[in-house]
């Protein structure tokens, strides 16, 4: 049996919000931390890590959004 094109699988925005899920709750994950260590490079590198993933989350969003940058 063939699926919608919209079904969840085949739709690629369905994916985006997946992993912009799981880019926030790294995001989320590398700030607590940094509360929880003391050495300023593993801070440095947490922060680091949160605003890549930030960048990404905002790319996954703006794909969702057909934005203009994915037209």
């Amino acid at each position: 049996m063939t699926e919608p094109a919209d079904h969840h699988g085949s739709d690629p925005r369905h994916h985006a919000r997946t992993l912009q899920d799981m880019l926030n709750s790294v995001i989320e994950h590398a700030r607590d931390d940094i509360t929880k260590v003391s050495d300023p490079k593993a801070q440095a590198l947490f922060e680091t890590t949160a605003e890549v993933c930030a960048g990404l989350a905002t790319a996954m969003e703006h794909y969702q959004q057909q934005k203009p940058a994915w037209q």
